[in-house]
């Protein structure tokens, strides 16, 4: 299964069977998507083959934490998978799949956390192309 960034600069390969695929709420995760939430799949490390474009690779790692990193594309800034701190799991940001994963979303997490605006999206209308102007 493939994923790219949204230049197509950096392109990557996992392979099944994947450990979990999971929302997470956290305000890290939030500042990184700049979205209510990621949504990440969770792959052990030799699962994920980088394709090309590992030049543009960037990562930051915040100090203060114990697994959470993140790594992005220098070029178009997308995000990109990233191997947790301890080195025991790659996170997949889902979206940047060009594949269907073929599993779907288990749980929320850090839902205590959520954003304060955040709105489950059943109770919102639902438009397949841009909604008419008001």
């Amino acid at each position: 299964m493939k994923g790219s960034c949204l230049c197509a600069k950096v392109t990557y390969q996992i392979d099944p069977p994947f450990q979990v695929f999971q929302y997470c709420h956290c305000s890290r995760c939030r500042k990184f998507t700049g979205s209510a939430h990621a949504a990440n799949i969770f792959v052990e490390p030799d699962k994920l083959t980088w394709l090309s474009g590992q030049e543009y690779l960037g990562r930051y790692e915040p100090e203060d934490t114990k697994y959470f990193a993140t790594c992005f594309c220098k070029s178009c800034g997308s995000s990109l998978p990233w191997l947790a701190k301890q080195g025991k799991t790659y996170v997949i940001p889902a979206g940047t799949l060009d594949e269907d994963p073929k599993i779907r979303p288990q749980q929320n997490i850090f839902w205590q956390s959520k954003a304060c605006w955040y709105k489950e999206t059943q109770q919102l209308p639902k438009h397949d192309e841009l909604p008419p102007r008001s």
